[in-house]
């Protein structure tokens, strides 16, 4: 077969219509949500981690460290990988190999061995990536916002459901247990992804591996929209991760002193609130992604507000988490919508290069906040993540005046496809 993805599709017998099916899209949010959570297993494990091989607590945090920059790696010399090979060979060997590295953290009895396999575990959680760019493929035009919103909503969940996960399974047997549990239900779904995927291949690229990440680094250069749309992740991404990060510290402090799985249970509030952008989606494939992506701004910026009170009330964190949440999934769908379309034949790049912002800014949001917290405590904190939020709200409000100006236009869909000498050029 040597027609590209949409054709392939269309032309599949076990596609009733070209797109990308009700079943095949919860597939992959399912398969975007196990793998994701790989990640982030370790957060609440890592006392138990730390006597269990002997490490001191103050190390036993590069577990975390080794995962993040085994991720980094994946999408700087993985991800490209989708525009050039089968995708989904690329899916299915990604999570079968995730098996064997999370058996492998699961057997771990030197420290060491830990953090290489934690490498190897986040290097090929990447596969969400994978599939984003997979779903965006398949896609007709008209339901690609929903897609990868559905999509993307398994990656949330993924994240916020993991630690309360984690926490709970450690209890009833040990860390261990997190990943040997996680290890098999991988090959269960490696098994369910061969069965269920169809076979739809990309538009081959003529280009080698190393010019293939080479032109990755390029499109940082030669895409403005990426370039914006990935500033504007880095942002809310660092919010979200000042929130998640520090959370723990006051809810864990006297007076209120939860525990690790009271406080787990605060993701379930994040959970709807990325659900609920589910429909960010929708409203971007009908040409709103610009007024979706300032609202979402506004709202995030006042989400720290209530959060602000969350010593006092844990009604008000609540309010908040979900306002945070909602807001960070509305714009990352849209950001990821936009750019999409600027570039059909790199989704997989694409992705890549924008996952970068989002590691970047998960990273220094993390550090920021611990630092924060130290020194000025919790309203130092409230104030560190709205004055995040408001500066991804300046940039917005700048950029889209920039664009409208030029072009008058009231749809995101199309200024991505234009190159900025047009409107010059036109009338």
């Amino acid at each position: 077969m040597t027609a590209d993805a949409d054709s392939a599709i269309q032309h599949c017998p076990r596609q009733q219509a070209p797109g990308l099916s009700a079943s095949l899209t919860f597939l992959f949010a399912v398969t975007c949500a196990l793998a994701v959570a790989n990640v982030y297993f370790a957060q609440p494990l890592l006392d138990s981690m730390a006597q269990s091989l002997g490490v001191a607590p103050s190390m036993i945090g590069i577990v975390v460290t080794a995962t993040q920059v085994g991720y980094a790696l994946g999408l700087l010399f993985i991800v490209p990988l989708g525009d050039l090979l089968n995708r989904k060979r690329l899916i299915l060997t990604q999570v079968v190999l995730s098996a064997g590295a999370l058996a492998a953290a699961g057997a771990s009895r030197q420290w060491l061995a830990l953090l290489g396999a934690m490498t190897v575990v986040g290097l090929l959680a990447v596969v969400v990536q994978v599939l984003v760019a997979y779903a965006a493929t398949v896609a007709t035009p008209s339901q690609r916002g929903q897609a990868v919103g559905t999509v993307t909503s398994g990656i949330v969940l993924g994240i916020l459901l993991a630690r309360f996960t984690a926490g709970l399974i450690a209890d009833i047997a040990s860390w261990r247990a997190v990943y040997f549990a996680s290890s098999a239900l991988m090959l269960i779904l490696a098994t369910v992804l061969w069965r269920k995927v169809p076979v739809a291949t990309t538009p081959r690229n003529a280009a080698s591996y190393p010019a293939l990440i080479k032109s990755l680094f390029t499109l940082f250069v030669t895409e403005p929209t990426l370039r914006t749309r990935g500033l504007l992740a880095l942002l809310i991404f660092a919010a979200f991760s000042v929130l998640w990060t520090a959370m723990v510290l006051p809810l864990s402090a006297p007076p209120l002193s939860l525990s690790h799985t009271a406080i787990g249970l605060f993701g379930l509030a994040g959970v709807a609130g990325a659900m609920a952008a589910r429909g960010a989606g929708r409203w971007a494939d009908r040409g709103h992604g610009q007024r979706v992506t300032g609202i979402a701004l506004g709202l995030l910026t006042l989400s720290w507000l209530p959060i602000l009170f969350t010593e006092t009330s844990l009604v008000a964190l609540v309010a908040g988490v979900i306002l945070l949440d909602f807001a960070v999934q509305a714009v990352h769908v849209t950001n990821q919508h936009i750019i999409f379309a600027a570039r059909p034949d790199a989704h997989s790049r694409l992705v890549g290069a924008y996952m970068c912002f989002y590691s970047v800014g998960s990273a220094l949001g993390a550090a920021a906040a611990t630092m924060v917290y130290a020194q000025w405590g919790w309203a130092a904190v409230s104030l560190l993540g709205a004055l995040i939020s408001a500066s991804a709200l300046v940039i917005w409000i700048l950029t889209t005046s920039r664009f409208t100006s030029g072009s008058g236009s009231r749809s995101t869909r199309p200024m991505p496809q234009r190159s900025p000498r047009r409107p010059r050029s036109s009338r």
